[in-house]
C-alpha cells in the first residue's frame, strides 16, 4: 500500500498504535520490529484489541483486508509522518542539544500555550520512531508544533529534519554525550549542527544563545538566513540575568528596542539549578518572537513544574534532595555539581551514578567527575556503578564507592544521610530512584 492510500486510512482515525497493550479503538497498528520481537506476530492481536487496521510487512500474516501490507513498516510510518507534515501549514520548532532539550521544550510549550494551541513531543519520544509518532498526533487545529530531536550518531538529526521539516530551530548546547556513537566531541558538534544545516538550506530561523561561543561558531559555519539571539547582553533580541537561584530560579529579562517603555520583566520559575537559566531564557525568547505578552510569558514560565527526575527538588523527612537522574553525561554532571557547590545550604552531599555510552572515554571522564565532585565540601560523597568503582583504590579519603545501586541501597540503609542537601544524578539505567526512599 502506498503512502497516499495509507494516509486516507489515517484521516479516518488520526490515531496510531504500536503496542498491543495500549491499543486505541479504531487506530492503525504499525507492526514495528525490535531486537527481540517482530510486530507482525502481534498484528492479529492488535485487531482483536480494537485496532481498525494493522500495517505489516510480511504478507504471510495477512488474514483479511484489515491487514495493510507494505514493504517496510518503519519506513511506512516515517513516510506517513512526512506526508502529514506537508499538510500542516504551521510553524514547526525543532529542539535538540546535549543537555536541557526536554526542559526547554516543556518550558517553551508552557509559554506558547498561554496564547496558542501548541502540540509538543510527549516525554522523550525524540528518535526515528518517536518523531513520526509525534507528528502524526498533531491535531488539525494546532497553531504551533514543538518537536524534540535526540541523536546518538551522525546524520540522525538530518534524517529527523527531513521528516519534521522545521521552520524554526534551537540547539540548547553541545557537550560530551553518546561519545560511543559520535566518536568525539567534534562528532557531537557535527551531529547537532545538522539542525542549523537544515535551517540554512531551507530558509529557516534559528534561536541561538549568544553566550555560547560553540553555538555561535557552528551557526556561522552554516548559511542561516535569520538568527534570533538571546543571552546576557543587551544587544540580543531578548536579554536576561539570573536574579535568584535558591531554592528556585528567578530571571529578569528585557526585549530589544521594540519595548517602548524599556521595561524589565521578572519571571519566577519552579526550576532549580543555575544551568536552567539558559533554558528559561530560550523559552522567553521564543515566546517573545511569537508576540506573546510579557504577562503570558511569565505565566508560562511560572506554570511549568519539572517532572520525571529532571531538576526536581524533593523535601523528605531527612533531607532536601535534588532529583536530577533522568540522564547524565560529563557536561550535565559538571554543571549539576557546580550548582550544588553554589547552593548556600550548610550541609551537602551527593550520590552519583555511572554515565553511560561514553565508549573509550568512559574511564577518563568518570575520573574527571570524581575529581570535581571531591573538590566540593560535602558531608558524604557516594559514587555508584562499575565505571566509578574502577577508580576506588586510587582515590584517597572517605569517598564511598559501590558496584551497583543495590549495594549502595544496603549501605545507605545501614548508614543514612541526614540533614543535607543531596544531589542525586546518574544515567537513567542506574535506577537511582530506588534510593530516594532512604534519603
Amino acid at each position: 500500500m502506498n503512502t497516499e492510500l495509507l494516509y486516507q486510512k489515517y484521516l479516518q482515525t488520526r490515531t496510531i498504535s504500536t503496542d498491543t497493550r495500549k491499543i486505541t479503538p479504531g487506530s492503525i497498528f504499525f507492526a514495528l520490529k525490535g531486537d527481540n520481537f517482530d510486530g507482525n506476530t502481534f498484528a492479529a492481536k492488535a485487531l482483536e484489541a480494537g485496532a481498525a487496521w494493522a500495517v505489516i510487512d510480511k504478507p504471510t500474516f495477512k488474514a483479511d483486508d484489515r491487514f495493510l501490507v507494505v514493504d517496510d513498516v518503519l519506513k511506512s510510518l516515517q513516510e506517513l509522518a512526512r506526508y502529514h507534515r506537508l499538510q500542516l501549514k504551521i510553524p514547526f520548532i525543532a529542539i535538540t542539544g546535549t543537555n536541557g532539550k526536554t526542559t526547554t521544550k516543556e518550558l517553551m510549550n508552557s509559554v506558547l500555550s498561554q496564547h496558542c494551541k501548541t502540540h509538543a513531543t510527549v516525554g522523550n519520544l525524540n528518535n526515528h520512531i518517536g518523531v513520526p509518532l509525534t507528528i502524526l498526533s498533531i491535531p488539525e487545529d494546532a497553531d504551533i508544533a514543538i518537536i524534540e530531536m535526540g541523536a546518538n550518531h551522525v546524520k540522525e538529526i538530518e534524517f529527523l529534519c527531513s521528516i519534521a521539516q522545521p521552520t524554526h530551530g534551537l540547539i540548547t548546547n553541545v557537550g560530551k554525550a553518546h561519545l560511543e556513537g559520535f566518536g568525539s566531541f567534534e562528532g557531537v558538534k557535527t551531529a547537532k549542527g545538522e539542525l542549523y544545516e537544515y535551517l540554512g538550506l531551507n530558509d529557516g530561523i534559528a534561536f541561538i544563545n549568544s553566550d555560547n561561543h560553540t553555538l555561535i561558531d557552528m551557526s556561522r559555519e552554516r548559511n542561516i538566513g535569520k538568527v534570533v539571539s538571546y543571552g546576557s547582553t543587551a544587544d540580543n533580541f531578548v536579554s536576561g540575568s539570573l536574579e535568584q537561584s535558591s531554592p528556585y530560579l528567578t530571571v529578569s529579562w528585557h526585549k530589544e528596542a521594540m519595548e517602548i517603555d524599556d521595561t524589565t520583566h521578572i519571571a519566577n520559575s519552579n526550576l532549580t539549578g543555575t544551568y536552567n537559566f539558559e533554558n528559561i531564557l530560550a523559552a522567553i525568547c521564543v515566546g517573545s518572537y511569537f508576540k506573546l505578552s510579557a504577562e503570558q510569558i511569565n505565566q508560562g514560565i511560572k506554570s511549568y513544574r519539572p517532572t520525571n527526575f529532571r531538576s526536581q527538588i524533593t523535601k523528605t523527612e531527612k533531607n532536601t534532595v535534588i532529583c536530577d537522574f533522568y540522564n547524565a553525561n560529563p557536561s550535565s554532571m559538571k554543571v549539576a555539581l557546580e550548582n550544588l557547590n553554589d547552593n548556600p545550604a550548610p550541609l551537602k552531599a551527593f550520590v552519583l551514578g555511572d554515565m553511560f555510552e561514553l565508549g573509550n572515554e568512559a574511564g577518563a571522564e568518570h575520573l574527571e567527575i570524581i575529581g570535581k565532585a571531591l573538590s566540593l565540601d560535602c558531608e558524604r560523597s557516594v559514587f555508584i556503578g562499575e565505571e566509578f568503582y574502577k577508580h576506588k583504590n586510587s582515590i584517597p579519603g572517605n569517598a564511598e564507592f559501590y558496584h551497583s545501586t543495590g549495594e549502595a541501597y544496603s549501605a545507605l540503609a545501614e548508614n543514612p544521610i541526614t540533614g543535607c542537601l543531596i544531589l542525586v544524578k546518574g544515567s537513567r539505567g542506574m535506577k537511582l530512584e530506588s534510593l530516594i526512599e532512604l534519603l
